[in-house]
């Protein structure tokens, strides 16, 4: 296996510290040979009187310049397709396999822009429940965590 950087990028930047910590726990778990790294992307403006549909298209563009070169895309968007555990080891795999790093896109409080939905490869939905953006950093790096630990035969995971 190839080594493979797995570049996150998600909307916001001053996330509370649990989110941070938690973040952070697990993508430090992850080896060199299938590292995390989060790109924060600023939130567009909102609050009394903003077009939000301004603010997400400005956020997608940011996300879009944001995306490494050749990079395969997947966007965490509620719409997309779900994976259990041992499906998404099962992506890993493949990902690994490639000959591209991976851009996981999470949009804001809003979801993503219609051009990062439009540029992904492929949708990933975590759940039907709406979860908010802060989590979701928690539960991406967890699962990627231990899709990796099911690829290893590392028994974090006992299914």
């Amino acid at each position: 296996m190839r080594a493979m950087l797995i570049h996150f990028i998600c909307v916001g930047t001053r996330m509370p510290g649990w989110v941070k910590q938690g973040y952070e726990e697990y993508a430090r778990r992850l080896p060199r040979e299938c590292r995390l790294c989060l790109h924060e992307i600023p939130l567009g403006r909102r609050g009394k009187g903003a077009d939000v549909q301004r603010a997400m298209r400005e956020e997608g563009e940011r996300m879009l310049a944001a995306l490494p070169r050749d990079s395969q895309v997947l966007a965490l968007d509620q719409g997309g397709g779900t994976w259990s555990t041992e499906q998404l080891a099962g992506q890993m795999q493949g990902w690994l396999g490639g000959r591209r790093d991976l851009a996981l896109l999470v949009g804001g409080p809003d979801g993503l822009a219609q051009s990062c939905l439009e540029r992904a490869h492929g949708h990933w939905s975590l759940s039907a429940l709406t979860l908010p953006h802060p989590l979701v950093r928690i539960l991406v790096a967890e699962q990627l965590y231990r899709a990796w630990t099911i690829l290893s035969n590392h028994p974090y995971h006992r299914g």
